[in-house]
């Protein structure tokens, strides 16, 4: 498909009932993450424990998290993170998952790997993340179409090049992505675009993808913005991960700005707090 006169996708189905409530409110949707790995870049190992997970999901719905976002593969985006196979996976999620799931909040499975998404949707996921895209595991929209689920659909980056003008290089990616998802019956209604901050980008390269978000709202799905303690914000304000809070909610709150509808993020109550006031003080305008 050519870029430049690619067209919006217009929405022959109604919002996938998942989408349709996260995206219900005047206020973008907080999803909460929930890592099961032992090296994820923020909190690798604080919830491996199937008890401390189970624990940490509670506390996150508390606090107003919309949905959960599980993941057993870290896929931290600077280049070392450590591949697992399926089989790691779905040992690490079979303990886990499906005691999340039987909470009764939206879960999304956040995997590469076709397999991994069919185990987690027949054990009560309703969505899937990708953080290629559809473009790394050849069935994983075949997966999803069959399943009539939604999807998050994250630009992604073999290496950096600092080079290249990162929007464009976004909406090429994305293209591509909604031409896979059409060919395998995944309506662009099911389907949520997320930059991909951190992946495959410079430090600035990621502020630019934040800063010209609203770019992206042409392509005509949603979009997600996970920001959350990532490294760019350590080159303004010099901070581990841990200490990212305040940059985290100043890039979430400029990204809602821009069109984000659904925010990912590990501080949930801190991050539902900055998204409702905002809202509640445009509201006054």
């Amino acid at each position: 498909m050519n870029v430049a006169n690619a067209q919006p996708p217009t929405p022959s189905t109604p919002l996938h009932p998942v989408l349709q409530a996260l995206l219900a409110r005047p206020y973008p949707a907080v999803m909460g993450i929930l890592n099961i790995t032992p090296d994820s870049f923020s909190d690798g190992g604080q919830f491996f424990n199937p008890e401390l997970a189970l624990a940490h999901a509670k506390r996150m719905i508390a606090e107003g998290a919309d949905i959960l976002d599980i993941g057993a593969e870290s896929t931290r985006p600077y280049g070392s993170a450590k591949p697992v196979t399926a089989q790691d996976e779905l040992e690490r999620l079979r303990p886990i998952l499906p005691g999340i799931v039987a909470l009764g909040h939206p879960v999304s499975i956040d995997t590469m790997k076709a397999g991994v998404a069919a185990w987690a949707f027949d054990h009560g996921a309703a969505m899937a993340n990708d953080v290629w895209g559809l473009q790394r595991d050849p069935d994983m929209a075949r997966v999803i179409g069959e399943r009539k689920a939604p999807v998050v659909i994250m630009h992604n980056r073999d290496s950096v090049d600092p080079a290249i003008d990162i929007v464009q290089d976004m909406r090429a990616f994305f293209v591509r992505s909604l031409d896979i998802a059409a060919r395998a019956g995944i309506p662009p209604a099911h389907i949520v675009l997320d930059p991909g901050i951190g992946f495959g980008k410079t430090a600035e390269q990621s502020m630019i993808a934040l800063a010209r978000l609203d770019q992206l709202a042409g392509l005509g799905c949603p979009l997600l913005v996970g920001a959350s303690r990532k490294r760019f914000i350590s080159t303004v304000t010099p901070s581990e991960p841990h200490q990212r809070l305040g940059g985290s909610l100043a890039a979430h709150l400029l990204a809602s700005q821009r069109g984000a509808r659904i925010i990912r993020a590990h501080d949930v109550a801190e991050t539902v707090q900055a998204l409702r006031v905002a809202a509640a003080i445009e509201d006054k305008r």
